[in-house]
C-alpha cells in the first residue's frame, strides 16, 4: 500500500471516528500514531508519540495559551465584562437596537482581554441577554448579536486560534496579533451596521433604551480604563518590541490581577474558579495541539499535502480561485468541527499550498480565522449558538429556541462574509500594522 493511499484511508477513518463524538485530540493522535507506525515501524511510532507529546507540553511558546486564558478568566471573575457592557450601553442604549450594538461593542472590548470565542459569548450572554429581554428585544436579535459578537474573540488579540496558527506555521505571534486589530474593528463596524439595518426594517425588535447625559457617558468610561490599560500594555509592548508574546501574556495576567485586587473585585472563590477553568481549557488545547502535531507528522510522511499542491498546481488555476477553494473547505469544515481543531487539522495541508502561490502567511492566517469565525455560528455545530442557548436556559422567561438563535445569526454571517471580501480586496488593512512593527 502506497503512503498516499494509507494517508487517505487514515483521514477517512479519522472523520468516521469523529462522528462517534470521541475527543478530537485523541482521534488525531491515534490515527497519526497508527499510520506512522504502519509506514515506518512500531518503535518509530512510539518514538514519534513520546517525542511530540514531550515537545508540546514542554514548549515555551505554548505557555502563551494558559496565560492568556487565565487573563480572560480573571477579567470575567473580576466583573470587568459588566463594566464594559455598562459603558457601551450608556453610549448606544438610547438608539434603536442600541443594546445589541452595546453588546457587540462590549464583545470586541472583552475579546481584547479574553482571546476565546466561546468564553466571550458566554460572558456577554450572561450580562447582555437579561438586559435585552427586559427592554423587549426580540430573542433573535438578542441571541444573534451575542453569538456573533462572541466570535470577535477569535480575531481580536490575544486570540488563542491565532497563537496556534502562529506555532503551526512558525509565524510571529506578535505580527498575527497586530494583524487582527483592524479586521476585528472592521467586523465590529459591519455588525453595528447590521443591527442598524435590522432595526430599520423591524423597529419593534430593538426598541430604544434609557438616554444618558454626556456627563454620565464620560463617567462610565472609567469602567473601561482598566481594560484599555491592560490592552495597551500587552499589545503596545508587542508593537514596540518591548517584550515577546509570552511575556505580553504574563504582563496581561499581572495587570488584570492587579486591577482586580486594587478595586477589590475578585473574591478568593473567583480566583480559584479562574485557575480551575484555565487549567481545564489549557489541558484541552494542549492535547489538541499534541494530537494535531502527531497527525501532522503522519501527513508529512504520506506526502498528501505535497500531492494536493501538485494536483491543484497542475490545473493552472488562478491563485484567487485556489484561495476560494481553500476558504470553501474551511467554511464547510467549520459547520461540523470545532474551529481550533479544524485549524490544527488543515493548516499543515493548506499552508504549503497557499504559501507557494505567493499569499502572505500573516494575511492568510487572519482570513482563515475569520472564516472559522463563521463556523462558530453556523449550523449544525455552531459552538457559540449552543453557548448562548445554554446561558438562556437559566434566564427569566425560559430558554430561547435553537431555531430562533440560528435565525438571529444569519444577518451577522453575511456581515462576516462582506468583511472577508473587503479584506481580500484590500489586504493592506491586515498587513499595515504588522509591517509597521518591523
Amino acid at each position: 500500500m502506497s503512503p498516499t493511499t494509507l494517508g487517505v484511508i487514515g483521514i477517512i477513518f479519522m472523520v468516521a471516528v469523529f462522528m462517534t463524538r470521541m475527543p478530537v485530540a485523541y482521534v488525531m493522535a491515534m490515527v497519526g500514531f497508527g499510520g506512522f507506525a504502519m509506514l515506518t515501524s512500531l518503535q518509530g511510532g512510539l518514538n514519534l508519540l513520546a517525542k511530540d507529546l514531550y515537545e508540546v507540553f514542554s514548549s515555551y511558546s505554548l505557555t502563551t495559551i494558559p496565560l492568556f486564558i487565565l487573563m480572560g478568566q480573571l477579567a470575567f471573575n473580576a466583573g470587568i465584562s459588566s463594566k464594559l457592557y455598562a459603558s457601551a450601553y450608556k453610549f448606544f442604549g438610547h438608539t434603536k437596537g442600541g443594546l445589541a450594538i452595546a453588546t457587540v461593542s462590549a464583545c470586541t472590548a472583552f475579546g481584547a482581554v479574553c482571546g476565546s470565542s466561546a468564553a466571550t459569548a458566554a460572558t456577554m450572554a450572561t450580562v447582555g441577554l437579561p438586559e435585552m429581554r427586559k427592554f423587549g428585544y426580540s430573542d433573535a436579535l438578542a441571541a444573534g448579536s451575542v453569538a456573533a459578537g462572541g466570535g470577535l474573540g477569535m480575531i481580536m488579540p490575544p486570540s488563542v486560534v491565532l497563537i496556534i496558527y502562529g506555532i503551526l506555521t512558525e509565524q510571529s505571534i506578535g505580527k498575527l496579533f497586530m494583524a487582527g486589530i483592524i479586521p476585528a474593528i472592521v467586523v465590529t463596524i459591519l455588525f453595528i451596521i447590521t443591527v442598524t439595518i435590522w432595526c430599520m426594517i423591524r423597529p419593534e425588535d430593538g426598541p430604544r433604551g434609557e438616554k444618558f447625559t454626556w456627563l454620565e457617558k464620560l463617567k462610565s468610561l472609567s469602567g473601561m480604563s482598566e481594560t484599555l490599560l491592560v490592552f495597551v500594555a500587552c499589545i503596545g509592548g508587542l508593537f514596540f518590541g518591548i517584550f515577546t508574546a509570552t511575556e505580553a501574556a504574563g504582563v496581561g495576567v499581572l495587570g488584570v490581577l492587579f486591577v482586580a485586587i486594587i478595586r477589590r473585585q475578585l473574591s478568593w472563590e473567583g480566583f480559584v474558579d479562574a485557575l480551575y477553568e484555565t487549567l481545564k481549557s489549557s489541558c484541552m488545547i494542549m492535547m489538541l495541539v499534541a494530537g494535531a502535531t502527531v497527525f501532522g507528522k503522519f501527513l508529512a510522511v504520506t506526502r498528501i499535502p505535497f500531492d494536493i499542491a501538485q494536483l491543484i498546481g497542475g490545473f493552472n488555476l488562478p491563485p484567487l480561485v485556489v484561495l476560494f477553494m481553500v476558504i470553501l473547505v474551511y467554511f464547510v469544515g467549520g459547520c461540523f468541527m470545532d474551529s481550533l481543531a479544524l485549524v490544527m487539522l488543515t493548516v499543515p495541508v493548506f499552508f504549503p499550498l497557499v504559501s507557494g502561490l505567493g499569499f502572505d502567511p500573516i494575511w492568510f492566517g487572519i482570513i482563515i480565522v475569520m472564516v472559522t469565525e463563521m463556523g462558530v455560528i453556523t449550523p449544525p455545530v455552531g459552538l457559540n449558538v449552543y453557548v448562548v442557548y445554554g446561558v438562556s436556559r437559566g434566564l427569566e422567561g425560559g430558554a430561547m429556541a435553537l431555531e430562533t438563535i440560528f435565525k438571529g445569526i444569519a444577518p451577522f454571517m453575511i456581515a462576516v462574509l462582506i468583511g472577508i471580501i473587503i479584506l481580500t480586496i484590500f489586504p493592506w488593512l491586515i498587513l499595515v500594522l504588522p509591517n509597521m512593527m518591523y
